[in-house]
């Protein structure tokens, strides 16, 4: 089965209005990989005009979410997902757009696990850039995805 990428980004901007109001937009998708923008907004700025906490948090949450999704893409209508918790660490001021990238490792086994006891948890991995390519934070989301009674 081919997974239509575009179609999964758009359907994720739509099933989570709250990202819309931090104007978070999904870049790009593919097998296990997401990257989300997070605007250079003075709205997402904190008291010393770097991007707030969390607004680099949930761009990070985003985009764990999008690398799930894409990996899981054939499973979504048999599964429930929920993110179980969470880590960043903040590594230099966040400045201007942010990317955040995410990567889903083990996909073939994650689902295997998913088959066999029908529920799996799995960490994903963020890495949060400024335009300069510097890394400005790491987050670490760990989804817990059950199937369906």
């Amino acid at each position: 089965m081919s997974v239509d990428y575009d179609a999964l980004r758009a359907g994720m901007g739509a099933a989570v209005p709250f990202n819309g109001h931090l104007g978070l937009e999904i870049t790009h998708m593919d097998h296990g990989t997401a990257t989300v923008l997070l605007p250079d907004d003075e709205r997402t700025r904190n008291h010393v005009g770097s991007q707030h906490a969390g607004g680099l948090f949930s761009a990070a949450e985003a985009a764990s979410g999008g690398a799930f999704v894409s990996g899981f893409a054939e499973r979504l209508a048999e599964i429930r997902p929920l993110a179980s918790e969470a880590e960043i660490k903040y590594t230099k001021l966040a400045q201007g757009p942010i990317e955040a990238t995410a990567t889903l490792d083990g996909i073939d086994g994650l689902l295997t696990a998913l088959d066999v006891d029908g529920k799996v948890s799995f960490p994903v991995a963020v890495e949060l850039s400024n335009a300069d390519g510097d890394r400005v934070a790491t987050a670490t989301v760990q989804w817990h995805v059950r199937k369906n009674a």
